[in-house]
């Protein structure tokens, strides 16, 4: 499964916010797209998933005009998993998950969506959960569900959109080793906004460097994440440490 990206161009009334981004997916791989707050980010990920429509360009999923195609059944190839928030019903953690598998069936629920479901609970360490109503979840907990939600629901690539915003530091681990973790077993690719430089580095295969719309770079992590390159994007000055084997950015205080 790959997706791809062509010249796609948006705007929000007269303001332009994806200005003719190219991008491709490959299978098995965590992207990540990063740049400053009004970049585009979060924008190109819900063109992504039909949720806004391009003025110009197109987006293919394994070569088909996502456009062509009807919400449920883009939505068997495509997992959106959005920033996490409260549901607007009373449900419990069992029954935002099993939302995963509307793409699959009609109204009925089979006793095969009844064991996904408990799978990715299982998977994410929410089984003790199940019972529990998802509005009473901490931030954490919440965005697990969530990604048990876009589990159950077997797509071939996830799209997230900042995962670990309003999380603490245990936390933003936790949900990033289960992203990755997601991709490597079930052989899926995942594209994220993020806004924390170090753990795009560190979790991901590919970075895209995103400034006003427009990619400034594209690479693998030590390819991208140099110091002219954030100079240029963020206007911060860093020192990059290559210790760990990723690049790690340490801003340098203008003061």
């Amino acid at each position: 499964m790959k997706v791809e990206v062509n010249r796609v161009c948006f705007s929000y009334g007269n303001s332009a916010v994806l200005n003719g981004v190219d991008l491709g997916v490959e299978c098995g791989k965590v992207v990540s797209i990063v740049g400053p707050n009004g970049s585009g980010k979060s924008t190109l990920l819900k063109c992504m998933d039909k949720i806004l429509k391009p003025q110009k360009g197109v987006i293919l999923v394994d070569g088909k005009d996502i456009g062509r195609l009807q919400q449920k059944e883009l939505a068997r190839f495509l997992g959106y998993v959005p920033q996490s928030g409260n549901s607007p019903f009373p449900s419990t953690v069992f029954e935002v998950v099993l939302m995963g598998r509307r793409p699959h069936t009609n109204w009925s629920v089979s006793s095969r969506d009844k064991e996904i479901v408990s799978r990715a609970l299982e998977e994410m360490g929410l089984e003790g959960m199940a019972l529990r109503y998802f509005n009473e979840l901490s931030g954490g907990e919440k965005q697990k569900v969530l990604l048990a939600r876009a589990l159950a629901q077997e797509p071939e690539v996830l799209l997230l959109d900042e995962p670990t915003s309003a999380l603490d530091l245990r936390h933003q681990l936790e949900v990033m080793n289960l992203i990755s973790s997601m991709v490597r077993k079930n052989g899926i690719s995942a594209v994220m906004a993020i806004h924390d430089l170090n753990l795009a580095s560190r979790y991901s295969d590919w970075i895209i460097l995103l400034k006003k719309g427009l990619i400034c770079a594209a690479g693998e992590p030590a390819a991208v994440l140099l110091e002219e390159n954030i100079r240029n994007v963020y206007g911060v000055e860093t020192i990059i440490n290559h210790n760990s084997g990723k690049p790690h950015i340490i801003p340098v205080d203008p003061c």
